[in-house]
């Protein structure tokens, strides 16, 4: 056990938060439609992007101070980003006070450039690959990406795997009358390749508006339709937002997000930085806080501590998708980080 003194994070409702999700870039090689426009976006001035520096900078007050155990990369893409096994080497330097270990370092990429860089990423410090494939046929790969490049993904998923990245987990955005034929066949690809499908409800973040309660495929939905042919049994949750369920006969498990139908805002202990250095509360929020601005001015560390722990006292019980009080996010998930 560490000696060093941190200051728990802890918000106006008693959650602890400790869980750091950091988007190093808004640009991406997709335009899938639950999170882009079909043209893209008007992509942030390199200047406007949070420098390596500047990322690790803030990661270390949160790990040091705070005692955060996790952080995700996340995009846009952010295997786009030059240099990443470089920032990869920097955060895995960070040891969580509480125990003394190594900072969990996950990250969340489309798979379509891990064949060039999954070794890299996993010699420099990276622990955890989530993928996104959100269909096994090509036609509704590409639809859904708008881009048709199913066999690049299904290689940096062989890449990720022969890297020593364990557990790879997939995340499929579930779209009613898109690809929730495909259910059980993911499951069935989960348990032939060795990874767990993580099937996430589809949430109102795309950036074309066009999103609403009839397209989300329930997560007990999907559990019950890869039951009835891979009898599963639940795995006992924590604060994650996966469930997850174990296969009866030992051949690995599944997990769903019920970000819709069951919300575990009650237990969330995350937080969000956004490319050009915005922190947010909530995947959901509307508030924003500029650690940027702050950074760049010669603000101390200290100054950004209390900035970090000002912002948390405003987050929210949850983000109330389905009520009439919910306030849609004015940003689209690939400007927020995944």
């Amino acid at each position: 056990m560490s000696s060093k003194s941190f200051t728990p994070l802890i918000d106006p409702y008693a959650r602890r938060v400790r869980d750091l999700r950091i988007s190093i870039t808004d640009r991406c090689n997709f335009r899938c439609t639950y999170c882009m426009p079909e043209k893209g976006l008007q992509w942030l001035d390199r200047a406007e992007i949070l420098s390596f520096e500047e990322i690790t900078r803030l990661a270390r007050i949160f790990v040091e101070r705070f005692d955060f155990d996790g952080i995700r990369l996340t995009g846009g893409e952010p295997t786009v980003r030059a240099d990443l096994p470089v920032l990869m080497e920097k955060l895995s330097s960070l040891h969580v006070p509480s125990t003394g270990l190594p900072v969990d370092l996950a990250m969340t990429t489309n798979g379509s450039s891990l064949r060039l860089i999954a070794r890299d990423l996993k010699n420099t410090g990276l622990n955890r690959l989530n993928i996104s494939l959100d269909s096994l046929d090509p036609k509704t790969f590409a639809t859904m990406t708008r881009r048709d490049h199913l066999d690049k993904v299904l290689d940096g998923i062989d890449a990720a795997i022969e890297a020593g990245f364990s557990p790879i987990k997939i995340n499929i955005v579930m779209i009613r009358g898109v690809n929730d034929g495909e259910i059980v066949d993911f499951a069935t690809f989960g348990r032939q390749m060795g990874v767990q499908p993580r099937f996430i409800e589809f949430m109102p973040l795309d950036a074309d508006g066009a999103w609403n309660i009839d397209k989300v495929v329930p997560a007990d939905e999907i559990v019950e339709r890869i039951n009835q042919v891979y009898p599963l049994s639940p795995v006992v949750h924590g604060p994650e937002p996966a469930q997850r369920f174990a296969y009866q006969d030992g051949a690995g498990e599944i997990g769903v997000i019920p970000s819709v139908t069951k919300p575990f805002c009650a237990n969330c202990d995350r937080v969000r930085i956004t490319a050009e250095g915005k922190f947010m509360t909530c995947l959901f929020a509307i508030r924003e806080f500029d650690l940027r601005k702050t950074l760049r001015s010669g603000g101390s560390d200290d100054e950004i501590m209390d900035e970090i722990q000002a912002a948390i006292g405003t987050k929210w019980a949850g983000h109330s998708i389905g009520n009439v009080n919910f306030v849609r996010p004015p940003r689209s998930m690939s400007q927020i980080g995944g």
